[in-house]
């Protein structure tokens, strides 16, 4: 099978997908815990049990996403089809999220539970086979880092958008429910239209080696776990989602209650995120050159070292300023790698197995992701409450206090160890090359 070569158009287009997810995702994990707490209303201990219910649901919704994905058969492919199902669907959930009508306290959280789960549901519908799309377009690992390098750096210009724009956008609309409300039908909406030029730039050329049609689903999950790098891959996704949600959603607290100054969020996630998207304008070389692994545990040494530096004095603002940069510069192969390399390993359970699942595997690898945000979101809101915590007031305890600078500095350093531990045995990078060739030998017979 010769490898078509991917167009700047396509990969652009593919990128937007990302964008499209981003104005939901970072939407949740920078503001819906302070929204539920401080807009609506609801405890801190509650908001963290809703988000970790939620997410770790969701993640079973991604397993018969992907087993859905696997039995698709149309005219667009098994992947592309789901993009323009569920777009406009998707759009209005995203909107009615940041909703909060007048229930009472009861009525608020059942609201915040609806909602939440239908649009992490529609989400999941479209996640999983924009994921499953980067292995289904080129089979080339190259290419695929490049498709995800594209993804990424347009999705963090989403994350960009929304942690610079949102707080000032509800203030310009009013504030308050309202603002909060006209604000998220601005993101829905183009979340919508972006979905939709991702399904008519991109198309699906992958075919597996051996047809398998129907492959029962206990055979497929009994394939998947024969899948080592899978596996290793699931753990990044979980400890990565884990620190991006944790993360994300403590900026507003560190701004607000450790440096007094709520306008700060924004630079946080300008500080965050400008580094990944330079760092992503120059990665390519480096990863072809050493690899994705090595790379990434490059980054994750370099990241650790940056959190480490805010520990000198965490309420001096320059020393924050340069932390967030050096841990954000560590985290660019993280990003531009993984979920190329989660991709990797759908040839190698081909390879290994016979059977070729794109959808179990993005949606199992999903379901690390998604279970990881939960927990991440979930911590925060725990962590608050242990702290105790209380939305809406001026100043805050010397423990809640204390509760936002662990999340803030320590958790990350914390996540990013366990990453490291992960990678070690990752030796996919070296194996791949034959995996194709003996791949390539079985199509052509």
């Amino acid at each position: 099978m010769e490898i078509e070569k991917i167009r700047f158009r396509e990969k652009l287009g593919y990128g937007f997908g990302e964008m499209a997810g981003t104005l939901h995702l970072a939407a949740i994990s920078t503001f819906l815990t302070f929204f539920y707490t401080d807009v609506v209303g609801i405890s801190a201990a509650a908001v963290g049990t809703l988000l970790l219910v939620a997410r770790v649901f969701d993640g079973f919704v991604d397993i018969g996403v992907g087993t859905l994905i696997d039995r698709t058969k149309s005219k667009h492919g098994k992947a592309r089809p789901w993009l323009l199902w569920l777009a406009i669907p998707f759009g209005i959930a995203s909107i009615l999220l940041f909703s909060a009508p007048d229930l009472g306290p009861t009525g608020a959280l059942a609201y915040a539970y609806a909602t939440y789960l239908i649009v992490n549901i529609l989400y999941s519908g479209i996640n999983i086979p924009y994921g499953v799309m980067n292995s289904l377009i080129t089979q080339d690992t190259y290419q695929r880092s490049l498709l995800n390098i594209f993804r990424m750096l347009i999705g963090i210009t989403g994350t960009l958008i929304i942690s610079t724009m949102t707080l000032p956008l509800v203030e310009a609309f009013g504030g308050g429910k309202g603002g909060w409300l006209r604000t998220f039908t601005i993101f829905g909406s183009v979340s919508m239209i972006l979905i939709f030029i991702t399904f008519r730039s991109t198309k699906e050329r992958v075919k597996p080696s051996v047809v398998n049609k129907d492959i029962p689903l206990k055979r497929s999950i009994k394939a998947l776990f024969r899948n080592k790098y899978w596996f290793m891959m699931l753990l990044v996704m979980t400890c990565y989602g884990i620190y991006g949600a944790s993360g994300a959603a403590v900026n507003v607290f560190y701004a607000q209650y450790i440096l007094h100054n709520k306008d700060l969020v924004g630079l946080f996630g300008v500080l965050s995120l400008i580094p990944i998207v330079l760092g992503l304008l120059v990665i390519s070389p480096v990863i072809k050159k050493f690899g994705k692994r090595n790379t990434m545990i490059i980054g994750l040494i370099i990241s650790i070292i940056g959190s480490s530096i805010m520990i000198i004095d965490p309420v001096n603002l320059p020393i924050v300023i340069t932390s967030l940069v050096i841990r954000s510069i560590g985290m660019v192969p993280v990003a531009a790698s993984g979920y190329a390399m989660l991709a990797d390993t759908i040839d190698y359970g081909e390879w290994k197995t016979g059977i070729r699942t794109e959808g179990l595997v993005y949606s199992a690898g999903s379901f690390g992701g998604k279970v990881g945000n939960g927990i991440g979101a979930a911590l925060v809101g725990w962590l608050l409450a242990i702290g105790g915590y209380v939305g809406g007031q001026a100043t805050i305890s010397a423990s809640a206090s204390a509760s936002i600078q662990f999340m803030f500095i320590y958790l990350p350093i914390i996540f990013n160890v366990i990453l490291l531990i992960v990678l070690i045995p990752y030796k996919l990078d070296k194996e791949y090359p034959q995996i194709i060739e003996d791949l390539k030998t079985v199509r052509c017979a």
